[in-house]
């Protein structure tokens, strides 16, 4: 840029990505290095917002183990190219270099042992180091292509986002015109719009004639609106390990129940395969074969109530507060009644239930909490070797805007790296 103030603006680049959040900013850094000049536009006042908010404050920046299985799309082969050429250990080897403190928690997730602040900053300042121009506050007007020369393919009008105390200064909004060669789209999904997400990078696949998959919050929370959701509901804070299933996939994960219905990661990892009014299923005993541990203390303990084999037998891997929870729901009848009066067939059903509560979700709690948004550009359009489209020169696509859709566990965060890098290197 000009250090004159009224001197016209540089308006021409050779690459400008949209979006300023973990795929925008690694592609932003990996052109920048190659010597393109790189402008990285946001409408929020704040780069890398969903970086700053992600695993608690932590950042769950990535995994240790990378599997395409990790990954769901329409298209499950498209992810393996930019996996297989940035690894997890790449964007680690960047972690250490810049003396980012983390720790691994189970299953091989990484976080930072301060703050998620220490990655954004990371990757803000490999911008800065690598000449990246970033500018926030500014509003996507309109993109438009056109052939001025072999060079520029884009030209995007924009407006600046004005400020509370700007509007109510009646200060009208400035427009600018920028052009570049290439133009990534990494905007982000629909996931929690407080954070300012928007439809935008889907808008601008449709006007290119890109395909969009069908798009849904994941990750998410399960709610209910039943007799169950009152249960649920009574139970909040209690949290336990499970295994959590439906027909297409099984997580052996923690459970967390809430005022709202069912979270914890068990929950947010099935929703990933979860469509509405499907049924899913929990073993709330996974260590423990209910059926055959009451039937056989029926016949060596006669006069035992169920709720004793439960408390007794399971080292209570039942929290009191939720087996009694389970009784009134489940065996209130025979709650005071001696194993030896109850019928095998009622213990046979009741053993069934705890192994695999099969419950139907009303909905989950959509985008407002989603850490993810599942379906997006229709990968079979775009090249999974340089994240080009393939149906106009010099538009990508990368991030959670695609049909790729990671686990929780650090994964979508090495999806953003590592299709961020392998665009940002032929750009």
């Amino acid at each position: 840029m000009s250090n004159h103030r009224h001197a016209q603006p540089q308006t021409h680049y050779d690459v400008i990505i949209i979006g300023a959040g973990a795929s925008g900013l690694y592609c932003a850094l990996t052109a920048g290095r190659r010597g393109r000049r790189v402008l990285v536009l946001d409408h929020a006042n704040k780069a890398g917002k969903k970086i700053l908010m992600s695993g608690g404050g932590r950042c769950n920046f990535t995994n240790y183990v990378v599997e395409p299985e990790h990954f769901i799309g329409t298209n499950p082969h498209f992810c393996k190219s930019a996996l297989s050429r940035y690894p997890s250990w790449e964007f680690i080897g960047m972690v250490e270099a810049h003396k980012i403190p983390y720790h691994e928690r189970e299953h091989g997730q990484l976080f930072c042992d301060d703050s998620a602040q220490d990655i954004l900053t990371m990757l803000l300042d490999e911008c800065t180091a690598a000449g990246v121009q970033v500018r926030l506050n500014t509003h996507i007007e309109a993109v438009q292509t056109f052939q001025q020369d072999t060079s520029a393919r884009f030209q995007l009008t924009t407006s600046k986002v004005l400020n509370k105390k700007e509007i109510a200064s009646d200060i009208q909004s400035s427009q600018a015109h920028y052009s570049c060669e290439s133009l990534v789209v990494a905007t982000g999904g629909l996931s929690i719009p407080t954070m300012g997400a928007t439809g935008l990078g889907y808008e601008l696949a449709q006007q290119f004639g890109h395909t969009l998959i069908a798009t849904d919050a994941s990750l998410v929370p399960f709610t209910f609106t039943d007799k169950t959701g009152e249960l649920i509901r009574a139970l909040a804070g209690i949290s336990l390990p499970v295994i959590a299933s439906n027909e297409r996939i099984t997580f052996k994960l923690p459970v967390l129940f809430t005022h709202r219905g069912l979270s914890g990661p068990a929950m947010l990892q099935l929703s990933n395969y979860w469509h509405t009014g499907e049924t899913i299923s929990m073993n709330l005993l996974p260590e423990t074969d209910v059926t055959a541990l009451l039937l056989a203390r029926k016949k060596s303990h006669p006069k035992q109530l169920i709720r004793t084999v439960l408390a007794d037998s399971t080292d209570n891997a039942l929290p009191k507060k939720l087996l009694a929870a389970l009784q009134t729901h489940l065996w209130d009848d025979i709650k005071d009644t001696e194993l030896a009066n109850i019928k095998d067939g009622r213990l046979i059903e009741l053993g069934t239930t705890l192994n695999g509560w099969r419950l139907k979700p009303s909905g989950t709690e959509g985008y407002r909490t989603a850490e993810v948004t599942r379906g997006g550009v229709k990968t079979d359009e775009v090249s999974s070797k340089t994240m080009q489209s393939n149906l106009q020169d010099g538009l990508y696509f990368i991030g959670e805007v695609l049909d790729v859709t990671g686990w929780l566990g650090g994964y979508n965060f090495q999806w953003a790296w590592a299709s961020g890098f392998v665009c940002g290197e032929v750009v």
